[in-house]
C-alpha cells in the first residue's frame, strides 16, 4: 500500500513528466533550429552560428521593418536564406548612396556598421502587396532584393529569435538591435 504523502510525490511526479513534455513538444513544433552559411547578416549572425526560428510568429503577429527573416530563396526554392525585412508591401524602397530610403525617408539602420555599406544605387522600387523588400546587413554581399527581387509572404517561413552557438554568442535577437548592445 501506498501513503498519502508518496502519493502526492507521484502524482507531482508526473505533472512535472507531462509539463516537460508539453514543452518540448512546443519546442519542437515552434522553434527550428537553423545554421548561418556565409555572412550576409554580419556583423550581427556569422557563418556556422546556429539560431532558432520562430515558425510560428507570423500566424500570429504582422512582419515588421527590421525583423530578421528566413524564407525560401526565390531563384532556387530548395535554399533558405536569412535576411532583415528593410520595406513593407506597397512601400517604395530607393538606395541612394548607400543610404535606404522608405518612402522616400531615410531608414534608420544602426545595426549596419559603416564599414558594411554599400554606395551602389538602386531603385526606386514599389514593394508587390503581399511581398517584402530584405536586405542583408553586410550590403557589400549583393544577394537580396537588391538582386533576386521582394520575397512574397507565402515565402517566409520564420523569424530568427535566438543564437545558441558558438556559447560566446548566446543571446536574442531581436528585430532592431544593434551590434554595440549584442557584444556589450
Amino acid at each position: 500500500m501506498f501513503s498519502k504523502n508518496s502519493l502526492l510525490r507521484r502524482a507531482h511526479f508526473y505533472r512535472v513528466l507531462v509539463a516537460i513534455g508539453i514543452a518540448l513538444v512546443t519546442v519542437v513544433l515552434v522553434y527550428q533550429p537553423v545554421r548561418i552559411e556565409g555572412n550576409s547578416m554580419a556583423p550581427l549572425l556569422s557563418d556556422h552560428e546556429l539560431i532558432l526560428i520562430n515558425r510560428l510568429a507570423y500566424h500570429f503577429e504582422p512582419v515588421k521593418r527590421g525583423d530578421v527573416v528566413v524564407f525560401s530563396y526565390p531563384l532556387d526554392r530548395t535554399k533558405s536564406f536569412i535576411k532583415r525585412i528593410v520595406a513593407l508591401p506597397g512601400e517604395t524602397v530607393e538606395i541612394r548612396q548607400g543610404v535606404v530610403y522608405v518612402n522616400g525617408d531615410p531608414l534608420p539602420e544602426p545595426y549596419v556598421p559603416s564599414e558594411y555599406e554599400d554606395p551602389k544605387e538602386c531603385g526606386p522600387m514599389r514593394v508587390p502587396n503581399d511581398s517584402y523588400f530584405v536586405m542583408g546587413d553586410h550590403r557589400i554581399s549583393l544577394s537580396d532584393s537588391r538582386v533576386f527581387g521582394p520575397v512574397a509572404s507565402r515565402s517566409i517561413f520564420g523569424r530568427a529569435v535566438f543564437a545558441y552557438w558558438p556559447v560566446d554568442r548566446i543571446g536574442s535577437l531581436s528585430a532592431m538591435r544593434t551590434t554595440e548592445e549584442k557584444y556589450k
